[in-house]
């Protein structure tokens, strides 16, 4: 079974977007997901775009707009000189009351219509993406006037639809909705810092360690270490992005209890050290 790992983005509650402006990208992420929407332009290169049960090839340009919780994921050729610019924004701009206006119905249907995933036309790829490569450049108010521009430019523009009707894209959100899951989850996050036995997980919700185990990977499709370790590892993306923690520090924050176990675990998720992290991150990221 292929591995679909959960991400945790750089987005924080202060922040209406963010964007990854990332040259020369390697396409080595693993397929993923993640609660907030993504808008993703990738140039330059050709390869497989993968969102949800709808697997295609790209060439040269490619724009896809993606709801939350959609896994996903790029595999382009490496080829010097591609560049793919990344939008995030958060799920709760769908529930914000000025999309609740007759102005925004068109933008309300596209971030709707975005929870199947949408590749858009040729001719709106060519003209979004110059106005994306600008807003890469922008700052202070204006940038948000922008965004909202581009949202709206997208939402009159010829689109499909990339998933299958058939394709359960909520199952991972009804997962961690249900009842024991939930309680998992709540579990974890409260205390990913600490060392946690799967026993004392399976005791929460009263099981055997064994039927917690099969019950777990029957849910997620994953074990409950790969689980731990790959939330483990989010978190500390997250703070080499968002704080100035050395690399130590973060390793013992997110309840690692070894230096260079860290670091090779994060190598081998990441495919950069947590040194490298961050300064791709610095380099990649901006802020509205």
């Amino acid at each position: 079974m292929i591995e679909i790992q959960k991400e945790i983005t750089p987005l924080s509650h202060d922040d209406l977007f963010i964007v990854l402006n990332h040259h020369s990208a390697k396409f080595d992420y693993p397929i993923h997901y993640h609660s907030d929407y993504e808008i993703n332009l990738v140039l330059d290169t050709y390869g497989k775009r993968i969102v949800g049960d709808s697997d295609e090839e790209f060439h040269a340009l490619d724009l896809v707009m993606i709801g939350p919780n959609i896994p996903h994921a790029w595999r382009g050729e490496i080829i010097e000189g591609n560049h793919v610019v990344t939008i995030q924004f958060s799920e709760k701009l769908l529930n914000f009351p000025i999309l609740e206006k007759r102005l925004f119905n068109q933008i309300k249907e596209l971030l709707i219509e975005s929870q199947r995933g949408i590749v858009f036309s040729e001719n709106t790829q060519k003209e979004i993406k110059e106005r994306i490569l600008a807003l890469t450049k922008m700052q202070g108010f204006q940038t948000v006037l922008e965004f909202l521009s581009i949202l709206y430019k997208l939402s009159i523009s010829d689109r499909r639809v990339l998933m299958s009707y058939k394709y359960d894209c909520q199952s991972l959100t009804r997962t961690s909705k249900s009842l024991r899951m939930a309680k998992i989850y709540d579990y974890i996050e409260k205390n990913y810092e600490k060392q946690i036995r799967q026993t004392d997980v399976a005791d929460l919700i009263d099981m055997s360690e064994s039927a917690f185990s099969r019950f777990f990977k029957k849910k997620t499709s994953c074990t409950f270490i790969d689980y731990l370790i790959s939330l483990r590892i989010a978190k500390a993306c997250l703070m080499l992005s968002e704080t100035t923690h050395s690399v130590t520090e973060i390793c013992y924050l997110c309840g690692f209890n070894n230096l260079s176990n860290f670091i090779r675990i994060f190598k081998k998720k990441k495919g950069c050290t947590p040194n490298e992290y961050r300064t791709l991150i610095e380099q990649m990221l901006i802020k509205y």
